[in-house]
Protein backbone atom coordinates (compact mmCIF):
# COMPACT_ATOMS: atom_id res chain seq x y z
CA UNK A 1 0.00 0.00 0.00
CA UNK A 2 1.34 3.52 -0.86
CA UNK A 3 2.66 5.34 2.07
CA UNK A 4 0.32 8.26 1.23
CA UNK A 5 -2.86 6.78 0.77
CA UNK A 6 -5.26 8.04 3.52
CA UNK A 7 -7.70 10.05 2.43
CA UNK A 8 -8.15 13.00 4.98
CA UNK A 9 -12.36 14.19 5.87
CA UNK A 10 -12.80 17.12 7.58
CA UNK A 11 -16.46 16.55 8.04
CA UNK A 12 -18.35 17.96 11.04
CA UNK A 13 -21.55 15.88 10.61
CA UNK A 14 -20.62 13.02 12.93
CA UNK A 15 -23.13 10.42 10.74
CA UNK A 16 -21.67 11.71 7.43
CA UNK A 17 -18.23 11.25 9.22
CA UNK A 18 -18.91 7.96 9.88
CA UNK A 19 -20.38 7.39 6.48
CA UNK A 20 -17.50 8.22 4.55
CA UNK A 21 -15.45 6.30 6.30
CA UNK A 22 -16.93 2.91 5.70
CA UNK A 23 -17.20 4.08 2.52
CA UNK A 24 -13.28 4.86 2.29
CA UNK A 25 -12.39 1.51 4.01
CA UNK A 26 -14.83 -0.55 1.30
CA UNK A 27 -13.07 0.73 -1.36
CA UNK A 28 -9.60 0.05 0.17
CA UNK A 29 -8.21 3.31 1.46
CA UNK A 30 -7.58 4.53 5.10
CA UNK A 31 -8.87 7.61 6.25
CA UNK A 32 -7.84 10.26 9.09
CA UNK A 33 -11.04 11.43 10.18
CA UNK A 34 -11.48 15.07 11.76
CA UNK A 35 -14.62 17.22 13.22
CA UNK A 36 -13.64 20.34 12.82
CA UNK A 37 -10.92 22.94 11.38
CA UNK A 38 -9.47 23.21 14.99
CA UNK A 39 -9.43 19.42 15.51
CA UNK A 40 -7.53 18.93 11.93
CA UNK A 41 -4.81 21.73 12.40
CA UNK A 42 -3.98 20.00 15.47
CA UNK A 43 -3.99 16.60 14.51
CA UNK A 44 -3.28 16.16 11.05
CA UNK A 45 0.31 14.88 9.68
CA UNK A 46 -0.39 15.87 5.93
CA UNK A 47 2.73 13.93 5.12
CA UNK A 48 0.34 10.81 4.99
CA UNK A 49 -2.83 12.82 3.26
CA UNK A 50 -3.56 11.79 -0.80
CA UNK A 51 -6.33 13.83 -0.69
CA UNK A 52 -8.63 16.00 1.41
CA UNK A 53 -12.46 15.50 1.66
CA UNK A 54 -13.35 18.86 2.94
CA UNK A 55 -17.35 20.23 3.97
CA UNK A 56 -17.44 23.48 2.89
CA UNK A 57 -19.71 24.76 6.04
CA UNK A 58 -18.05 23.85 9.20
CA UNK A 59 -19.77 24.99 11.95
CA UNK A 60 -18.95 28.26 11.26
CA UNK A 61 -15.66 27.88 9.37
CA UNK A 62 -15.17 27.35 5.72
CA UNK A 63 -13.38 24.27 4.15
CA UNK A 64 -13.07 26.41 1.44
CA UNK A 65 -11.16 28.91 3.61
CA UNK A 66 -9.22 25.94 4.91
CA UNK A 67 -7.81 24.92 1.61
CA UNK A 68 -6.78 28.50 0.89
CA UNK A 69 -4.63 28.64 4.01
CA UNK A 70 -2.82 25.24 2.85
CA UNK A 71 -1.93 27.01 -0.24
CA UNK A 72 -1.16 29.97 0.94
CA UNK A 73 1.28 27.41 3.49
CA UNK A 74 2.76 26.13 0.16
CA UNK A 75 0.63 23.35 0.99
CA UNK A 76 -0.11 21.00 -1.90
CA UNK A 77 -2.86 18.47 -1.66
CA UNK A 78 -5.93 17.29 -3.81
CA UNK A 79 -9.19 18.27 -2.63
CA UNK A 80 -12.79 17.70 -3.11
CA UNK A 81 -15.51 19.70 -1.75
CA UNK A 82 -18.74 18.42 0.00
CA UNK A 83 -21.23 20.95 1.07
CA UNK A 84 -25.58 20.36 1.60
CA UNK A 85 -26.01 23.97 0.65
CA UNK A 86 -24.89 24.11 -2.74
CA UNK A 87 -25.02 27.29 -4.57
CA UNK A 88 -23.81 29.33 -7.36
CA UNK A 89 -21.41 31.32 -5.15
CA UNK A 90 -20.10 28.39 -3.32
CA UNK A 91 -19.44 26.68 -5.79
CA UNK A 92 -17.74 29.63 -7.69
CA UNK A 93 -15.32 29.70 -4.09
CA UNK A 94 -14.81 26.19 -4.42
CA UNK A 95 -13.25 26.52 -8.34
CA UNK A 96 -11.15 29.47 -7.72
CA UNK A 97 -9.31 27.83 -4.40
CA UNK A 98 -9.00 24.19 -6.74
CA UNK A 99 -10.55 21.51 -6.35
CA UNK A 100 -10.62 17.86 -8.19
CA UNK A 101 -14.52 17.86 -7.37
CA UNK A 102 -17.73 19.59 -5.85
CA UNK A 103 -20.21 17.42 -4.98
CA UNK A 104 -23.82 18.59 -3.75
CA UNK A 105 -24.95 16.07 -0.67
CA UNK A 106 -26.84 14.00 -0.46
CA UNK A 107 -24.01 12.40 -3.71
CA UNK A 108 -23.94 8.76 -5.30
CA UNK A 109 -20.76 6.80 -3.71
CA UNK A 110 -19.28 6.59 -6.91
CA UNK A 111 -19.22 10.06 -7.37
CA UNK A 112 -16.95 10.31 -4.45
CA UNK A 113 -14.82 7.32 -5.62
CA UNK A 114 -14.59 8.81 -9.10
CA UNK A 115 -12.99 12.20 -7.52
CA UNK A 116 -10.36 10.07 -5.59
CA UNK A 117 -9.24 7.85 -8.32
CA UNK A 118 -8.83 11.40 -9.90
CA UNK A 119 -6.99 12.95 -6.92
CA UNK A 120 -4.87 9.60 -6.28
CA UNK A 121 -3.52 10.12 -10.44
CA UNK A 122 -3.15 14.03 -9.58
CA UNK A 123 -0.73 13.08 -6.73
CA UNK A 124 2.59 12.58 -7.29
CA UNK A 125 4.31 11.45 -3.92
CA UNK A 126 7.85 12.95 -3.71
CA UNK A 127 9.75 10.38 -2.16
Amino acid sequence: MPRRKAVFVVEDDPGMLKGLDRLLKVHGFSSRLFESVDDFNSRAKLQEAMCLVLDVNLNGESGIELSRQLAICGISIPVIFITANDSDSTRKAAMEVGCVAYLAKPFPAKSLMDAIEIAFGQFSPTH
